[in-house]
């Protein structure tokens, strides 16, 4: 196994406990594993890049593991009423499209390369950020008015990239073509 892979199976090993801090209102332990996450989100990629050690277990394993946090994230959050129901169904929905347009296109036994968008890189990046704006939001002060403007943008880029997936996906399966 790569040291990109192992990077992102700890990512995945991590997750619960993540999620278990947060449960038991430990916002501070649970900030700096949400952190830990993050920074490793970006390490396993450029490793990756950098020791020439890019798999197709990493680029299935890498975007799971971003899922796999994130939405459990802001499903707990959403709970909590950390953050606005609307924002975790939305981030939920986006996450439930890509896999499912996955899951379409190996039925499909087409050839799919997973790499993300720039959009969903983006997207991915502002849930992070709010993520880390509301955790820090119990030891820091910020202002609620940054979480009012966060929890839309974060929306806006979450909903785009969903878009673009499902442009990308009509697009490869000849969607429009006359086939």
């Amino acid at each position: 196994m790569t040291i990109p892979n192992l990077i992102t199976t700890l990512r995945i090993i991590l997750t619960p406990i993540f999620i278990i801090y947060l449960l038991n209102r430990q916002f501070g332990a649970a900030l700096i594993m949400f952190i830990a996450c993050g920074v490793s989100d970006g390490l396993d990629g450029f490793l990756a890049r950098v020791l020439r050690q890019k798999s197709i277990l990493g680029a299935y394993l890498d975007p799971i593991a971003d899922k796999l946090i994130l939405v459990s994230t802001y499903v707990v959050l959403s709970f909590m009423g950390s953050i606005p129901i609307w924002l975790a169904v939305t981030v939920l929905s986006r996450d439930v499209l890509i896999s499912l347009g996955v899951i379409v296109i190996v039925i499909y036994r087409m050839d799919i390369q997973i790499r993300p968008s720039f959009v969903s890189k983006i997207t991915t990046c502002l849930q992070f950020i709010t993520v880390i704006s509301v955790l820090a939001a119990e030891y820091a002060d910020i202002s609620e008015s940054i979480l009012v403007w966060l929890f839309p943008m974060t929306a806006v880029a979450t909903i785009t990239s969903g878009l673009h997936y499902i442009h990308a996906w009509f697009k490869m399966m000849g969607e429009g073509s006359g086939e």
